[in-house]
């Protein structure tokens, strides 16, 4: 086939000027779509070196050639821009309906560029593109934002992408909302949009696309029924949302709890968890464009909590739950709610929150700081108005809106010590004690803390003979574990593997629950299937893991250039400790064997073993050589 040119969308906010352009289709297919599209344009016309927040910053939105296709689990859209919160290349991706909705306009991806005199937002029909005065949302939460851009437009058929108060207000972790409940939630995307006085996207619905082998297709995707009622994990997640692994990691004592100081949480796991939600507040499951396995929660406590704005994911339940010792679900469920209205990443909200409160219990912060609120675990009350004044940036807010790394600079003392967080990005919900492949991605990830960055340590559990394990033979990935903890050369080598994979999947813009390596509805085989029925792409999991890999190299390169290193990839003190309580008591993480990892990571990417970044050769091998010429 000849791999279609990719249609680009680039908008000079300072000039109002609106470009139309294509990147040609065979440099395309090398980068096709999400962050790797996204890089190929900063690294091409930005410098590493810019402020996130100046209007030098370019900010990209997109998806890829699979996207808009009537399948399960393909149609996400990623935001690329240099973050304000980690200072390294930032990376985020959301599901919803508006990247079906932005390929059905014909676009791969908007390009933002420079600063606006006043807020505005863009607006896409088709070929027409037209930059509005976006004062009349400016200032307002998301669900009232929508409705004054659905009167503006006096269309209802739209899909918006925007922030809220929090991105508005420059918050470090301020987020990039669609449907009022889905996020571009990681690296402080939002607060880009806020700097560039960038208020929204909204884009116009469109009609699906066509595949090129239509019988091929149907057949693929109506196999999707089939394989989900064969696929235990992925019935529970449309059941319980991905809250329902929140109560058994606890039994197994690595619930993360009260800033990470323990993996137990004996007194409220279970009143915040999966099944307690399906029971109590859960109204009803919503979806992404397409998709059949209907994960998404929407919660309703009358007078409390408004379905529009959905409900709260595993991530969430623990960030504003377990993180701050918070036993009432209304009240995480209020939490997500706020975090969705303002535009603030939940799990960087939790982990600030739960950072202030130990530092307050530890007596180095007290109420003289934090406007006289009794900042400790467990105070249902004053979690709502600390997430309102870290959006506003109001009195403590204002430095909670920073992110706990920075804030703990600015306290100083023994603050650094409770920032539970890796290039000042706070950790997600999954404990490296427990699962030591995901402390060591934790660790090496271009972009701080992600769990969603590799496939996890418990699939190698399972046995070799069954659906998970024979599809990540198919990825070069053979040897099984009686424990989870253990951080060997093989352990490391299916990380970067798997690390690979799932760099392709957000590159593609495919949903990790349903497209992946091992557990889910479809694997690497099936992906090269949907790529040929689809749009005729006769591709390889040979050449997809390559994909994979370009991506994760330009983002270490990028970060390169600015100084990052080895140094760089650690994790937080916390983790090698032992736990004192609990299931888990006694165990913590072997900073020796973690050490050594690192280094055999490093080897296996093919990285400088003395700065843990890219050579020559492997950029070469990957085709990148003209990074080294720019």
């Amino acid at each position: 086939m000849i791999f279609p040119d990719a249609k680009i969308l680039d908008v000079d906010l300072t000039n109002g000027k609106i470009e139309k352009r294509t990147i040609p289709g065979e440099i395309y297919r090398m980068y096709p779509g999400g962050s790797a599209l996204g890089l190929y344009i900063i690294l091409n016309e930005m410098d590493p070196m810019v402020e996130p927040l100046s209007p030098e910053n370019i900010l990209v939105f997109s998806v890829s050639p699979l996207v808009g296709f009537p399948i399960s689990g393909a149609n996400r859209m990623t935001v690329t821009t240099k973050s304000p919160l980690t200072n390294t290349i930032g990376d985020s991706q959301a599901g919803g309906f508006f990247s079906a909705y932005l390929k059905g306009n014909g676009w791969d991806a908007v390009v933002f560029r420079g600063k606006a005199e006043k807020p505005i937002y863009l607006y896409i029909d088709g070929e027409d593109v037209e930059l509005k005065d976006g004062s009349n949302a400016w200032g307002k939460v998301t669900g009232e934002a929508e409705k004054v851009i659905r009167k503006e437009l006096r269309e209802d058929k739209i899909d918006i992408a925007q922030i809220g108060p929090g991105g508005e207000n420059l918050v470090k972790f301020a987020c990039i909302i669609n449907m009022c409940n889905r996020a571009n939630g990681r690296n402080g995307t939002g607060a880009v949009m806020g700097s560039k006085n960038l208020k929204a996207i909204a884009v116009k619905k469109k009609t699906g696309r066509q595949p090129v082998d239509k019988e091929g297709f149907k057949a693929l995707a109506g196999s999707i029924k089939e394989r989900l009622a064969a696929n235990q994990p992925l019935l529970g997640l449309g059941e319980h949302g991905t809250d329902i692994n929140l109560e058994p990691f606890n039994e197994e004592g690595f619930l993360p709890t009260k800033n990470w100081s323990t993996g137990w949480f004996p007194e409220g796991a279970n009143n915040i968890s999966g099944p307690t939600m399906t029971k109590t507040i859960l109204k009803e499951r919503d979806t992404c464009y397409a998709c059949t396995v209907r994960c998404k929660r929407v919660v309703e406590v009358p007078g409390k909590v408004d379905p529009l704005y959905g409900g709260p994911e595993y991530e969430t339940c623990g960030g504003l739950g377990s993180y701050c010792g918070i036993t009432n679900l209304e009240t995480v469920a209020l939490g997500n709610q706020l975090c969705n209205m303002y535009g603030l990443d939940t799990i960087s909200t939790g982990g600030t929150i739960a950072f202030a409160m130990e530092c307050f219990e530890k007596g180095i912060i007290d109420k003289s700081h934090t406007n006289g609120l009794e900042l400790t675990f467990g105070n249902d009350d004053v979690m709502p108005i600390i997430i309102e004044k870290i959006a506003k940036r109001e009195g403590v807010g204002d430095l909670l809106a920073e992110g706990s790394y920075r804030a703990a600079k600015k306290i100083g003392g023994e603050a650094y010590k409770y920032s539970i967080s890796v290039k000042g990005q706070e950790l997600p919900a999954h404990m490296p004690e427990m699962k030591s492949s995901v402390g060591l991605i934790y660790a090496v990830n271009p972009f701080g803390a992600d769990h969603q960055s590799h496939e996890h340590d418990p699939v190698l559990t399972l046995p070799e003979d069954s659906k998970e394990r024979v599809n990540l033979s198919h990825l070069g990935v053979w040897k099984g574990y009686d424990n989870m903890m253990e951080l060997d050369d093989e352990k490391v080598r299916f990380a970067f593997n798997t690390q690979c994979f799932f760099s392709l999947m957000d590159t593609l813009c495919l949903c990790q629950f349903v497209w992946g390596p091992s557990w889910e509805a479809f694997g690497p085989k099936d992906l090269v299937e949907f790529a040929k029925v689809a749009i005729g792409w006769d591709t390889s999991i040979h050449e997809l893991m390559l994909i994979g890999e370009r991506r994760i190299n330009m983002m270490r390169y990028f970060n390169s250039k600015i100084g990052f290193d080895k140094k760089d990839d650690y994790l937080p003190d916390r983790v090698f400790e032992p736990f004192e309580e609990g299931p888990s008591k006694g165990i913590a993480m072997d900073k020796e064997k973690f050490n050594e990892a690192l280094n055999t990571y490093y080897s296996t990417a093919g990285w400088d073993l003395e700065t843990g970044n890219p050579t020559k050769g492997s950029l070469k091998k990957l085709s990148l050589g003209w990074l080294l010429e720019i």
